[in-house]
């Protein structure tokens, strides 16, 4: 459009309050706008402000518009519809729909299910979780949650304790016995009626009640069942049940940070933003009572100009919370700017403040790091989803290694790293079978977390990427593991020499700087020193015994070592082996006999 064709589209709009759409001929929508007087905003738009919006219009084919009664209902409205289309010349929210939901599916027997796409219906219906007594039925969806690995965990939990089925239409149909999931008791198997739909209701009523806030609903059958372990001395099956049930407890919200909350706001969100390049991140941290509970990132593309912060904020408020529960308080680094944010905000009674000192400023600058801190690696996961064509950003990744000298304390690492960084306390480590063949020793440490995954005896979720230290050989042994236990995990491997990244179905050299090949290597060297560690942990176990037999002194040790290889060679030795080292007399190779 120029100039001219601007002003004419202009002239025929109304002057009052409402939304506008510069848009191509095929229906893309290139800008989403609002307005207090609809004509007056678009005739403006014939002397653009910037570059970028001069390009914008000349791209563009025509124009739509709404009317709304109020500016408050333009504001809205436009957030509305720039999260639908995505246009390119509008700062947006990029990465709000990659965060988790938990959906019951609309049939007769429900699947409950962790997805990032829902199915079919309005968005305040999904945000709900309820129809609105339309002849369609529609799903019931709950979310976004900002942790992955506590809403699977919290899932196996309901699946666990309410018997609630997982599986596809296509396994679901036309079956004639149950599968593997009701024999470990994921499932109560509706699809071959070992349950009526009644009692199948009840439960998947009795679930959706925890995601409404019933924290109890979940929590009590949980509790009872740890302490029917405790009571058969099952104490290894009663832990896991209590780390699932602090999972669950602290699902609606833990501890944290204390937050010193005026009088009557017991909901505040803090907010900072960190502009680089064409992108921003916002980081949100949320408080409850008093205590921060919850910690979020979200992506937007920056805008242009001077007051690049502040369009940032305003655009991101309404975005993110035009669908969600407002707060009682929002604290910010900036003001907006913008009177109509304002106004949505004072008539819906949130206090918005930019604090300048005290325990208030110190919370803005939290999220500012927090902010820092996700802009810093932001591209790392990102940028390894669109190499590898994941379906989702790897939050969790779990890297495997195996270590051993010629096949002798054999032993495998499990490192996690979420969001860029070592989560420690999910590191795991398994004494494995001696073998000298690193395709069995993986595939044996690989099984082990899978087989433990799908049958609910690994308190950790699922990760998003399995990294696989090794070659073509070692994935291919990881890939067997994984369909063999039926654990639906995608697998890479990273070569040390070559530093390939080697998928199922071909393999990537990637540039030396390339920020997704950082992040594979990071936990791809922290599998290996874990592992690594380990096997010496073993090793100098059994070289300690060499230390402990009486007669052997630092000579003779060193001579049996490079004798036999290792202290699992001099273990393996018979006496008359053993006496031909020299320093080692009869009385003193019965006794390694004896102590070894």
């Amino acid at each position: 459009m120029d100039d001219e064709a601007v002003r004419e589209a202009a002239g025929s709009l109304p002057t009052e309050p409402g939304v506008y759409q510069f848009q191509r001929d095929d229906g893309t929508t290139l800008y989403v706008g609002k307005a207090v007087d609809l004509r007056a905003r678009v005739r403006s738009y014939a002397d653009p402000r910037s570059a970028r919006i001069a390009r914008m219009v000349e791209r563009a084919e025509t124009l739509g518009f709404a009317v709304t009664d109020t500016e408050t209902q333009a504001l809205l409205l436009e957030a509305n519809l720039i999260k639908r289309h995505q246009p390119k010349y509008n700062v947006r929210l990029k990465d709000d729909k990659s965060y988790p939901l938990v959906q019951f599916t609309a049939h007769a027997f429900p699947r409950i299910e962790v997805t990032r796409d829902p199915d079919g219906g309005s968005e305040a219906q999904r945000t709900t979780g309820r129809a609105n007594g339309d002849a369609v039925s529609l799903p019931a969806v709950y979310g976004p949650y900002t942790d992955h690995g506590r809403v699977e965990t919290v899932v196996k939990a309901i699946r666990e304790t309410y018997g609630l089925r997982g599986c596809s239409d296509h396994k679901f149909a036309g079956r004639e016995r149950p599968c593997l999931d009701h024999d470990i008791g994921l499932c109560s198997a509706p699809c071959t009626d070992e349950i009526d739909a009644a009692a199948y209701a009840e439960d998947v009523a009795a679930a959706k009640r925890f995601f409404e806030g019933e924290t109890g609903a979940l929590a009590d059958p949980i509790e009872r069942e740890m302490e029917r372990a405790a009571q058969a001395q099952e104490f290894e099956r009663a832990a896991n049940l209590r780390d699932r049930l602090e999972a669950v407890r602290a699902f609606h919200g833990g501890g944290g940070e204390a937050v010193a909350a005026r009088g009557g706001e017991r909901h505040v969100d803090v907010l900072g933003v960190v502009v680089e390049g064409d992108t921003a991140t916002v980081a949100r941290l949320h408080s409850e009572g008093g205590q921060l509970v919850d910690r979020e990132q979200h992506t937007l593309t920056a805008p242009e100009g001077e007051e690049r912060v502040a369009d940032v904020l305003a655009a991101f408020i309404p975005q993110y919370y035009a669908e969600r529960t407002l707060p009682d308080a929002l604290l910010l680094p900036e003001d907006p700017g913008d009177n109509d944010l304002s106004a949505w905000l004072d008539a819906e009674g949130v206090a918005m403040r930019v604090p300048g000192a005290g325990r208030e400023a110190k919370l803005v600058d939290l999220a500012l790091k927090n902010a820092h801190r996700r802009a810093g690696g932001r591209d790392e996961l990102s940028a390894l989803r669109d190499a590898l064509g994941l379906d989702r950003r790897p939050v969790r990744i779990e890297g495997v290694d195996v270590s051993h000298a010629q096949g002798k304390a054999v032993v495998g690492s499990d490192v996690t790293f979420v969001e860029g960084s070592a989560e420690k306390g999910d590191y795991r480590r398994k004494k494995l079978a001696e073998e000298n063949d690193d395709y069995a020793n993986m595939y044996r440490l690989v099984s082990w977390r899978a087989r433990r995954a799908v049958a609910g005896r690994d308190d950790r979720p699922n990760p998003d990427l399995l990294l696989v230290d090794g070659g073509r050989g070692q994935l291919d042994a990881a890939l067997d593991a994984i369909d063999d236990a039926d654990w639906d995990v995608p697998a890479v491997a990273l070569a040390k020499r070559e530093e390939v990244v080697i998928t199922p179905n071909g393999t990537h050299d990637w540039d030396a700087d390339a920020p997704q090949l950082h992040v594979l290597q990071r936990v791809r060297d922290e599998a290996h020193r874990f592992a690594v560690q380990y096997h010496q942990s073993l090793r100098d176990s059994v070289d300690t015994a060499l230390d402990e037999v009486a007669g052997i002194g630092p000579e003779t040790r060193k001579r049996l070592l490079r004798r036999f290889g290792s202290a699992e060679g001099v273990r393996a030795a018979s006496v008359a082996e053993l006496r031909d080292v020299d320093g080692v007399g009869p009385a003193l190779g019965e006794r390694l006999d004896r102590r070894l």
